[in-house]
């Protein structure tokens, strides 16, 4: 009220005041329209109660705008902040992972587990997934893990289709489910598992490990027992297949794209090379999955299968 006062005051009145915008006279019903404007003009001017009604609603307006552009930009830096936050939260979990700060890791991401952000979820699957696999961790305490695993990672999914990596740990977690369901649910989730392995090699072509899972697939039904291909036969008319040299393939191609990026890889290249009948490069590569520097429990693992191979060879020899 106070700023429509001010307002009124320094206004001139009568025949002094500022004219007001000429309206067009071209128009059809123009000149009714400008006679019916100066009309009102005159009742607003001759009646100041009136004029000061019209000019307090013209600044209540004006500071209506004020405070909503003040709003809007409130909720830009807020935005803004929100964006700075989640990459400063990656950023650490990024750090933790690279660490093998595994439990670390976990706690960090389970604050945000009602997020709505893909890349937040799908590490969060991930973290689930690796405190599942310490060795520590109880066995039914490992279920849950699992099956929270394979909740993040699908929301992760929804959240964002184009993610690689929500593809990838999608397919990841489907498969471990199936280690509590059975291996009739196992493999009838073996084209989704492909399905979104593939997905993430085409969003991410460079992704190693994507193709090294892609990899293990072949090899899983490669290696298939007879009495589950009688099983992947009665839920599929065309049931899942593969052989060891499409495996092969995948493992080769994984470590082209990043070379000695993990033990495992190295261990199949030679398990792979051992199921075509070809010693000699078999050898290379467990001798490489061997003496590969160990940061995990799975790389110690990996170590002694690798040692424990390559011993079976030098007794046939």
């Amino acid at each position: 009220m106070a700023l429509a006062l001010r307002l009124w005051r320094s206004l001139p009145l009568g025949r002094s005041a500022a004219p007001g915008p000429r309206l067009p006279t071209g128009a059809a019903g123009s000149r009714e329209q400008c006679v019916l404007w100066r009309l009102r003009g005159a009742e607003v001017m001759g009646n100041p109660g009136a004029f000061k009604r019209s000019l307090l609603f013209s600044a209540l307006s004006y500071l209506g705008f004020e405070t909503y552009q003040v709003i809007s930009q409130a909720a830009v830096v807020h935005a803004t902040a929100k964006v700075f936050r989640v990459e400063e939260i990656l950023e650490q979990a990024d750090y933790l992972y690279e660490s093998g700060e595994t439990e670390k890791l976990y706690q960090l991401l389970s604050q945000y587990k009602e997020s709505e952000d893909a890349e937040l979820l799908w590490r969060l699957a991930r973290a689930s997934r690796d405190i599942a696999q310490l060795s520590g961790t109880a066995e039914e305490e490992k279920k849950l893990l699992v099956y929270e695993a394979l909740e993040y990672a699908k929301r992760a999914l929804e959240k964002n289709e184009s993610s690689f990596a929500a593809h990838k740990w999608y397919a990841i977690c489907i498969s471990d489910v199936g280690d509590y369901e059975g291996i009739r649910a196992k493999i009838a989730n073996a084209y989704k598992i492909k399905e979104h392995f593939e997905k993430a090699i085409e969003l991410n072509p460079k992704d190693a490990t994507a193709i090294h899972l892609m990899g293990i697939w072949c090899y899983t039904f490669a290696e298939m027992p007879w009495y589950q291909r009688r099983i992947a036969e009665m839920l599929f008319a065309t049931p899942p297949s593969s052989t060891y040299e499409e495996a092969l393939g995948y493992f080769h191609r994984a470590e082209q794209v990043d070379p000695n990026f993990y033990s495992k890889n190295l261990l199949l290249l030679g398990k792979t090379y051992l199921k075509l009948h070809n010693k000699k490069l078999a050898a290379f590569w467990l001798s490489k999955a061997k003496d590969y520097a160990a940061h995990t429990e799975e790389d110690k693992q990996i170590q002694t299968e690798a040692a424990q191979l390559l011993t079976g060879f030098s007794d046939k020899n």
